[in-house]
């Protein structure tokens, strides 16, 4: 055998070789907070290893804090911020900040609730009175104090906002330390010592503000662009990841709770009621009508004085949530 034939054939055996060898999967840096209902889904997400099943390699980077994934997203010391607060990323997309909008995934579902001997009657009575809600930057805030405003003409002045997580806030009621409370049905069915009354609801209160049926979004998934640019499969597969976790957690609801009380140190009774909670809580979507809620929202909160300056239609990205339906 000459030479040539010899360069020929070990040329094939390390394309054989490099065929053989499965492609390294794509690397993802996701982020998400810990300490709100966004917890449930990142979870299951990050427990089940869907985004993994699609071939992706995932960091996952936990948060502590509501607006810790927004401020990791502009330096990129993540990627992929999953269920940040929908105001909190539109208003970074209205100041510049490279990011992209690819998907709703969480409902913002919730009730403003007050003891049940407390003389309020309607939040119409709440002025002068301290009323507990998520902290400012959150999709809750800006939400509920529009919901103030427009619907029971209380601004920001006629009352005390106290910030917490939905755990803090149910503290603060119990103990007397705020009139009235925004905060998850979840949290209010583990409420055994006492059981909140409930004024209103969240999504009501939405639609009668935006004279719609659309329900508000809390949360959505943001990418950064350079990110985005440079691995437009790699989302449409984590896309696909999501939905399919979505899915898993409608259907799988005593798995659901198995996995939050590991992730959250969460009692049996409390994760249960947690995840009964999948459905009317989660979603993974990113329609025109969600594009059109999360407009609408943005506009609200605007005219509230949360946003000051509106995300461009670029920064909401439809594309890769369309691909992922072509995954299955």
């Amino acid at each position: 055998m000459n030479r040539f034939a010899r360069t020929l054939l070990s040329l094939a055996a390390v394309s054989l070789a490099l065929a053989a060898t499965p492609a390294a999967a794509q690397k993802m840096k996701v982020g998400y907070w810990t300490s709100g209902f966004s917890l449930g889904f990142g979870a299951v997400m990050e427990q089940m290893k869907f985004a993994e099943k699609e071939g992706l390699e995932v960091e996952w980077v936990k948060f502590a804090e509501v607006n810790g994934p927004t401020r990791a997203i502009v330096t990129q010391g993540i990627d992929i911020a999953f269920a940040a607060p929908s105001t909190a990323s539109m208003q970074i997309a209205g100041d510049g900040v490279p990011i992209k909008i690819v998907l709703a995934t969480q409902i913002l579902e919730g009730q403003f609730v007050v003891l049940p001997a407390s003389p309020l009657k309607s939040l119409a009575d709440a002025k002068g009175r301290k009323i507990g809600m998520s902290p400012s930057g959150s999709a809750t805030h800006a939400i509920a104090t529009a919901i103030l405003e427009n619907n029971y003409g209380l601004k920001p002045t006629d009352y005390s906002a106290v910030p917490g997580n939905e755990g803090r806030l149910a503290q603060f009621l119990t103990q007397k330390d705020i009139d009235v409370a925004a905060i998850r049905s979840v949290t209010i069915a583990q409420m055994d010592e006492v059981k909140p009354r409930r004024l209103t609801s969240i999504v009501d209160e939405w639609k009668k503000l935006t004279k719609s049926n659309a329900a508000p979004i809390l949360a959505v998934t943001i990418v950064h662009d350079n990110y985005l640019a440079k691995n437009p499969a790699a989302m449409a597969k984590f896309i696909a990841a999501v939905r399919k976790g979505l899915e898993f957690g409608a259907h799988n609801k005593p798995r659901v709770a198995e996995i939050l009380q590991k992730a959250a140190n969460m009692n049996p009774e409390d994760a249960r009621a947690y995840a009964a909670q999948w459905e009317g809580a989660y979603m993974a979507s990113l329609e025109p009508h969600d594009v059109a809620t999360l407009k609408r929202m943005q506009e609200i909160a605007k005219a509230a004085g949360a946003v000051k300056k509106e995300a461009p239609d670029s920064a909401f990205v439809t594309g890769p949530y369309q691909q992922s339906k072509q995954i299955k």
